[in-house]
């Protein structure tokens, strides 16, 4: 990883790397993380890597063990988790209306691929592809919502959003939702799409709470 003209900060960079590790599950909630072992790995100084770290603590991903050493990965317990989906809620809500009355047909017909490549990954069993298309999908909504503010509020929750959805094992649900949503917005119903998203969310809330329920652990990861 290096610093090239037009890319954004090294910081950044590492940001991202970390972030998405921690997203995708290749670093799990509960393991610590090393500024020495980063900056070797990715071939970068200490430097940006404290300020990445520091950016990701802001965040609400991280916690900062200064007197044992290293930084350790934050697990997500149920107030947690009932926060996120609070947060969540309100902007998908407000996207997918938005959405309704603004989507072109470009991006409809994103929309509809990527509700495709689910429905074919969920046919294969490829659960991490599913995955990524329904987030992919969400993203797409956000984008058509044309209101910036969305993804910018939503970018700090970006690897805790990601933690949420890589709990669900409800994909054939999931998918059956964001079909509603899609032909809301292709409808351009607005209060049709603010329900259908409302409906998803609750839904999934649900899943993931139930989950933490069964397992009979807090904090959990």
């Amino acid at each position: 990883m290096r610093a090239r003209r037009g890319a954004p900060p090294l910081r950044d960079q590492v940001r991202d790397e970390l972030r998405a590790r921690i997203g995708d599950g290749r670093v799990a909630p509960g393991d610590r993380l090393y500024e020495s072992a980063i900056a070797e790995e990715l071939g970068v100084s200490r430097i940006p890597v404290r300020e990445a770290i520091r950016m990701l603590e802001s965040e609400g991903m991280v916690s900062v063990l200064p007197r044992r050493g290293g930084v350790l990965v934050r697990r997500l317990d149920r107030q947690d988790v009932e926060d996120l989906f609070d947060v969540r809620e309100a902007l998908e809500v407000v996207a997918a209306r938005r959405a309704a009355e603004r989507a072109d047909q470009p991006g409809l017909d994103t929309l509809a691929r990527l509700l495709d490549t689910g429905r074919q990954a969920l046919a294969a069993g490829a659960s991490d592809t599913v995955d990524e298309a329904n987030t992919a999908f969400h993203e797409e909504i956000h984008r058509l919502a044309g209101n910036q503010l969305i993804p910018e509020m939503l970018a700090p929750l970006t690897g805790r959003l990601h933690w949420l959805f890589r709990q669900n094992v409800e994909h054939e649900r999931v998918l059956r939702d964001h079909d509603d949503l899609y032909r809301a917005i292709a409808d351009h119903d607005p209060d049709r799409a603010a329900a259908a998203a409302l409906d998803h969310i609750g839904a999934s809330r649900r899943m993931v709470l139930q989950m933490m329920a069964d397992s009979d652990r807090e904090p959990v990861g």
